[in-house]
């Protein structure tokens, strides 16, 4: 099977978008496997199919939340907006609260524990029982024909499955680690991946005929990866669960990244046809500004219609103090003036740099045929990046051997550059302690921050957000 093209640069009038296989063709569906152990195999991933893929995917998504200006009008796309679902993403819409109904299933444990409830191991198993039942429940009838005889004919190994099996590593993957008792943006990514499984298998429809281009892309953010979110953030709190691969104070989001990329994009200057580039500046007309973001009566009143500020309520929701003092990297990013836009770009780049090229984020994600670990004849050997410098390191690395000296920049990145590079105007999440250098000075001086914080940290009622403020306040927050 040829490979989808490689990304368009830039200004170009083209934008990829990720393949959709070809059911004439053979196809052998792979049982998904850890490839990521040591951290040079990073350096693999970084210019494998499935990295390729998923940054298409996201540029893809992404893109389709941009507002479009027709005319004198500007059609923006809140979560709020009315809008007609295709039946595959009402299917995943009750999948999801399918899923989250097993949290009643599955009840709190009582023994003391600061982070972590070992109930979410009895959700986790009974999610692995019901998913096979699940999936096929809300499949639509043909969406996994058709494969299985392509696979057998191309040959029968052990690693070789079925499409299901292959899905689902992903499914699951995407709702957190019962070993651990955590989530992170490795787990967000591996929904991600679920949700491109589909979309290469088929799953979703065609562009609806009349419609503003994007509009199966809006469903699948608004329609599925919002409501996730919500059954996400349900878990954290019921459940407790530690951050994963989290940089604590100095980290974007102790738990999500995606709907940042999203929210901004919702919020970016319209573009006035299909062919110009996603905006690297501007805002839409009577978008909030970003600095409102950083007040919590204004993010709280945005949180049910703009992703981005859903994401920023709910980390008020569960963290105490100043929003500058436990969120600074957001904090930083309120004060960015060339609008959302630029907001976007940075996102889309820093994604990059902080989940995908991190070893702790990306190290659990497993490879299949749909994401794929072998390389991609496309890949470019960009130069090397100060943020595999500090990737774990072995003698030997037990994945395939890549090409020396790669590093994070890939070809669907040229689309998302921003101007200036890493040290220009933009995003400044290298700038923080965990970077080498020192915390940045609050905009406009160091606020009020209050009584110092408590010696102890009592517990609240478990399954609450009161519970969670009692344990997440960490010895940095002085």
């Amino acid at each position: 099977m040829e490979p989808p093209p490689p990304a368009a640069p830039s200004g170009a009038p083209g934008f990829p978008k990720l393949e959709i296989l070809d059911r004439s063709a053979p196809h052998r569906f792979l049982r998904p496997a850890k490839r990521i152990n040591v951290g040079v195999d990073v350096d693999h991933f970084l210019i494998s199919k499935a990295y390729r893929d998923i940054g298409i995917f996201v540029l893809q998504l992404n893109r389709a939340l941009v507002p479009r200006k027709q005319g004198s009008t500007v059609q923006s796309f809140p979560l709020t907006a009315p809008r007609q679902d295709p039946e595959p993403v009402l299917r995943l819409q009750e999948l999801l609260r399918k899923t989250e109904a097993i949290i009643d299933d599955a009840p709190l444990d009582q023994g003391p524990r600061r982070f972590g409830n070992i109930g979410f191991r009895t959700f986790h198993t009974l999610l692995e029982q019901r998913a096979d039942g699940l999936l096929k429940e809300f499949f639509p009838e043909g969406t996994l024909d058709g494969f299985g005889e392509a696979a057998q004919q191309a040959g029968d190994t052990e690693e070789s499955v079925g499409p299901l099996e292959e899905i689902k590593a992903y499914f699951l993957g995407g709702f957190g680690s019962s070993q651990r008792l955590d989530f992170g943006t490795g787990h967000e990514l591996s929904f991600l991946a679920f949700l491109g499984c589909l979309w290469k298998l088929g799953y979703f429809p065609a562009q609806p005929e009349g419609e503003i281009p994007g509009a199966v892309e809006r469903s699948i953010v608004l329609g599925v990866i919002e409501p996730y979110l919500k059954v996400i953030r349900r878990l954290i709190l019921h459940y407790n669960l530690e951050p994963a691969g989290s940089h604590g104070v100095w980290g974007l989001d102790d738990h999500s990244f995606l709907p940042y990329i999203f929210g901004s994009a919702q919020l970016s200057r319209p573009l006035t046809s299909e062919t110009e580039p996603t905006p690297l500046e501007g805002s839409a007309p009577r978008a909030p500004r970003p600095s409102d973001a950083a007040k919590a009566e204004l993010a709280e009143s945005h949180r049910t219609s703009l992703m981005y500020f859903s994401a920023v309520a709910f980390i008020n929701d569960v963290k105490k103090g100043p929003f500058w003092e436990h969120s600074p990297i957001l904090f930083d990013i309120s004060g960015i003036r060339d609008g959302w836009g630029k907001i976007n770009k940075g996102m889309i780049k820093m994604f990059n740099a902080e989940v995908l090229s991190k070893f702790p984020v990306v190290q659990h994600f497993p490879f299949g045929s749909l994401f794929a670990w072998d390389v991609d004849p496309t890949a470019q050997a960009p130069a090397k990046s100060v943020h595999m410098a500090s990737q774990p390191v072995a003698g030997q690395s037990q994945g395939s051997a890549a090409p020396g000296g790669v590093g994070t920049a890939a070809p669907w990145a040229n689309a998302t550059r921003m101007p200036g590079g890493s040290a220009g105007p933009g995003i400044p999440y290298s700038k923080a302690p965990w970077a080498g250098g020192a915390a940045p000075p609050p905009r406009g001086g160091a606020p009020d921050t209050g009584p110092p914080p408590p010696t102890a940290f009592p517990r609240g009622v478990p399954g609450t957000a009161s519970n969670q403020h009692s344990v997440t306040k960490a010895p940095w927050a002085k």
